[in-house]
């Protein structure tokens, strides 16, 4: 991997270091400076991890330059186009695209996994209705350990495959069970004769007194939806996933760490955001050309929700593909739908940052938050069900990640540094004396 060294010089002392620069399959040199701090003394700083890279990995490739996305090196847009969530969920796990025979028996045991502990559903009814459903989602993936730890030797590549199959498998039945609390609904149980995306409608929208069949179009959207949020190399999530699972912790509590990190506003509630601020816009009752003047103000504190990326300087390459899925699922919209206002909006919206100079020029093209809100929305799907969609897609993301830290021999529980800015060394001050 070390084709070069990059000499540093000690201004003070004179003093070289040579440090190795390692050359990746692509994407920019990286510097290694784990020699740095035993030769010199120093550390780096690097508050956000900005220009650090944290691991090395062989699943996810972005350059937010020219808008890529690959999982192991297949473009996202091929396997958006031709392949299914479950296909990509073995790509991503196992480092290849399965043969027929490998992927039959891939949905098949993920499909007879897909139910959970009966006992687990007690959990449920120890949480308020009105309690957020990412809360929820975060203690019951958490709670998985209690219930499946006959599989929890990390170091044994055939139980950490185990624990992939069961969260990828019961995911979906967590997360639709979390709006049917809320709602007061029963539960459904998992079919095993559907799809992965359609059952998960199935247990979201079905009843028991009423056959359900779920519409083609949502089917294929939210397929799409979950490909394109299934991995995003070292995010925020991801990283919190890769440090606890660095501690050895069980794979199911690092991915309800993963779970909490990703309900945060500033990383998995972009799409929430969207649709709020949409709501704001047809609340005010002014023109929609009064918010795209303020977006364009820089003393005015409102921006566009769900435009521009803080990664992609060019067009989100995900946005492309979802763009017209989304378009697809709104003219399917029945006129007398209560979101039908909401969702003209936002096409209005992205008419404008699609054509206006000012957007275009900033890259504040509409990113893939934007359309996943829009197409969850017209689903159907609550608000607060959005950021619990997004958990949903990325387990396997998690998962992989963790599965290829814990199998790299040179794998060390994560210990980030700091730049001390406190009090230096001071005497202790007797009560009397303060």
């Amino acid at each position: 991997m070390t084709t070069k060294t990059m000499t540093l010089i000690n201004d003070e002392t004179g003093e070289q270091i040579k440090l190795d620069v390692l050359q990746p399959t692509m994407g920019p040199p990286t510097i290694d400076v784990r020699p740095l701090y035993k030769k010199t003394g120093f550390f780096t700083f690097d508050p956000g991890y900005m220009s650090t890279a944290s691991c090395k990995s062989d699943i996810t490739y972005m350059d937010g330059e020219t808008g890529i996305l690959e999982y192991r090196g297949y473009p996202i847009e091929e396997l958006a186009e031709h392949s299914s969530y479950l296909e990509t969920c073995y790509l991503l796990f196992h480092g290849e695209l399965p043969t027929a025979e490998q992927l039959e028996e891939f949905e098949g045991s993920v499909k007879k996994r897909s139910m959970v502990h009966e006992a687990l559903k007690n959990f449920y009814n120890g949480f308020r209705r009105d309690g957020h459903p990412m809360a929820i989602m975060m203690g019951v993936s958490g709670a998985l350990s209690a219930f499946y730890h006959d599989h929890m030797n990390i170091h044994d590549e055939k139980d950490r495959e185990t624990a992939m199959l069961r969260l990828v498998a019961k995911m979906p039945t967590i997360a639709a069970w979390c709006y049917r609390h809320a709602k007061g609904l029963p539960f459904m149980y998992p079919k095993s004769s559907l799809s992965y995306s359609e059952n998960f409608l199935y247990m979201m929208f079905g009843v028991p007194t009423t056959p359900y069949v779920a519409n083609p179009k949502h089917v294929k959207a939210l397929d799409v939806i979950m490909i394109l949020h299934a991995d995003h190399e070292q995010n925020a999530s991801t990283s919190t996933v890769r440090l606890s699972g660095s501690s050895e912790a069980n794979p199911f509590a690092a991915v309800s760490a993963g779970v909490a990190t990703l309900w945060g506003p500033a990383h998995g509630g972009a799409n929430e955001a969207v649709i709020r601020m949409l709501q704001d816009i047809i609340d005010s009752g002014e023109p929609l050309q009064t918010f795209i003047d303020r977006a364009k103000d820089k003393d005015d504190r409102f921006r566009l929700m769900g435009f521009g990326h803080r990664v992609y300087k060019a067009y989100d390459p995900r946005a492309r593909i979802i763009r017209e899925i989304c378009h697809e699922v709104l003219a399917e919209l029945p006129e007398n739908s209560p979101h039908k206002a909401m969702l003209e909006t936002a096409m209005k919206l992205e008419e404008v940052a699609l054509s206006d100079d000012y957007f275009k020029s900033r890259n504040l093209y509409p990113n893939v938050d934007f359309y996943s809100g829009v197409i969850f929305l017209a689903m159907d799907i609550p608000l607060n069900m959005f950021t619990v969609m997004f958990a949903m897609a990325r387990t396997i993301g998690w998962i992989s990640q963790w599965n290829e830290m814990i199998g790299e021999e040179e794998s060390r529980i994560g210990r980030p540094r700091q730049l001390y800015t406190g009090e230096a060394t001071r005497k202790y001050t007797a009560m009397k004396a303060r």
